[in-house]
């Protein structure tokens, strides 16, 4: 049975030379027994194996009397490290006094091949991980300065449209003014939308001016206003009452309010009308956008508030994919909540907050 164990046995004495190894050991490492018996274990371990035996090792055991699993590199008879795994014990008599250690040896190759490859793969990927984190926080402020140098030029545009617009004489002339102003009025959403999403990863979060005093409605009507302008021949219905103050900062509402209808005008269907009802009841502000045309797969109910999510566009009107993020950021912020349902027959965006 010792001779032959399916793993590597060696006796060794108190001084720690080999008093007894098995033939599974000395078919290993290629040893015969007369050059491993009466020499010291620690001297057929590689350099570093023969430090770590003597100065963690041996000491272990003469304190406890036992050591497990330690990795050791034994050299055998052609020079090169068979890997194995070691459990040691330390035999003693009834005063506790030591009288040899048993050593229980198992190859590890396959072992340590595989430990050094999760190692190296760990390595990687912490690297892998590093360069994304870098990127990502790269890509970021890339966008936030972006965002920012693009408003001049947009408002320059924005003025240029407006004066073009008092000498306009042709409906040809009024045409090209209005595309233009519906142009800048998207493009300016898309900007405030990437300026929002680029503080919020760069740890502003979404800064908010609330004033209970000034009405809300004008807003909304303005909004939508904007909107129709820019999306000419879609059925924009509001149904407003708005009968207490809501302490809000009316401008992000109003980026909440134009993000949810510029995603109903998107995905609705364009022959049927978008409704936008707001409301103030028991101590809450509720707004909803609701559209008809297709429902929203299931599988994408749960990414519609993630970052860059698009689900399936139209070519014609691709965008970032941050509008419906920023709103329900927009809506953490006021201390509700951007919720969602869709049927066969319509999909519906609720907005709830608290008045104060």
């Amino acid at each position: 049975m010792f001779e032959n164990a399916p793993c590597g046995y060696v006796v060794l004495l108190t001084n720690g030379r080999v008093e007894r190894v098995n033939r599974t050991m000395l078919g290993w490492t290629g040893h015969t027994a007369d050059q491993m018996v009466g020499n010291r274990f620690s001297d057929f371990l590689n350099i570093a194996g023969r430090i770590f035996y003597e100065t963690h090792i041996a000491p272990l055991l003469r304190m406890q009397g036992y050591f497990n699993e330690f990795a050791v590199d034994v050299v055998g008879a052609d020079g090169k490290p068979v890997q194995m795994i070691a459990n040691a014990h330390e035999g003693r008599d009834a005063a506790g006094k030591p009288l040899f250690v048993r050593l229980a040896l198992i190859k590890a190759t396959d072992r340590r091949r595989y430990e050094n490859q999760l190692l190296q793969a760990r390595d990687e990927a912490t690297v892998s991980l590093a360069d994304e984190r870098a990127t990502s926080k790269l890509r970021e402020q890339f966008i936030a300065v972006l965002g920012h140098d693009l408003r001049n030029p947009l408002a320059s545009i924005s003025a240029g449209a407006r004066i073009l617009g008092r000498d306009a004489k042709t409906d040809r002339e009024h045409q090209v003014v209005a595309m233009l102003q519906s142009t800048v009025v998207r493009m300016a959403g898309l900007i405030d939308n990437v300026l929002d999403f680029a503080r919020g990863r760069l740890g502003g979060g979404i800064t908010l001016n609330r004033d209970a005093r000034a009405p809300l409605e004008p807003v909304l009507h303005q909004v939508i206003d904007e909107l129709r302008l820019s999306s000419p021949g879609r059925d924009i219905i509001e149904l407003y009452a708005i009968d207490a103050p809501v302490n809000c900062d009316r401008s992000r509402i109003g980026q909440l309010v134009s993000n949810l209808v510029g995603n109903a005008v998107t995905h609705g269907a364009s022959n049927q009308p978008i409704r936008v009802q707001a409301a103030t009841d028991a101590g809450s502000f509720r707004l909803t956008v609701t559209n008809g045309g297709d429902p929203i797969p299931q599988d994408a109910m749960a990414k519609l508030f993630e970052p860059f999510f698009r689900g399936e566009v139209r070519a014609s009107r691709q965008g970032l994919g941050l509008g419906l993020h920023i709103a329900s950021q927009i809506a953490k912020a006021h201390d509700g909540a951007l919720t969602v349902s869709s049927t066969a027959n319509e999909t519906c965006f609720s907005f709830v907050m608290p008045l104060r």
